[in-house]
């Protein structure tokens, strides 16, 4: 089982909803988080059905963020995604 994480800012970016041909979906949101004198813009993702709940939020809106971190291979190249499971 994977570790939960969470971080705490504000919304500086909610991105729309991509649909690719395999039907699978997702979306990106940034939120900016404090980090003494050099805040930090972290991009997360939700999937599949997660997407439409980012419809309630608004740039410049405090939130809290639950995530898994995610990683994969593809072509010799590594990723790491950072998956959003709740936004309040």
């Amino acid at each position: 089982m994977s570790k939960a994480y969470e971080l705490e800012g504000t919304i500086k970016v909610i991105g729309a909803t991509q649909e690719f041909s395999s039907g699978f979906t997702k979306r990106e949101i940034v939120v900016t988080v404090p980090d003494g004198e050099y805040p930090q813009d972290v991009k997360l993702e939700v999937v599949k059905d997660k997407c439409a709940a980012l419809d309630q939020f608004a740039v410049g809106q405090e939130v809290s963020v639950s995530f898994n971190l995610r990683g994969n291979e593809h072509n010799d190249k590594y990723y790491v995604n950072l998956q959003a499971w709740k936004v309040t």
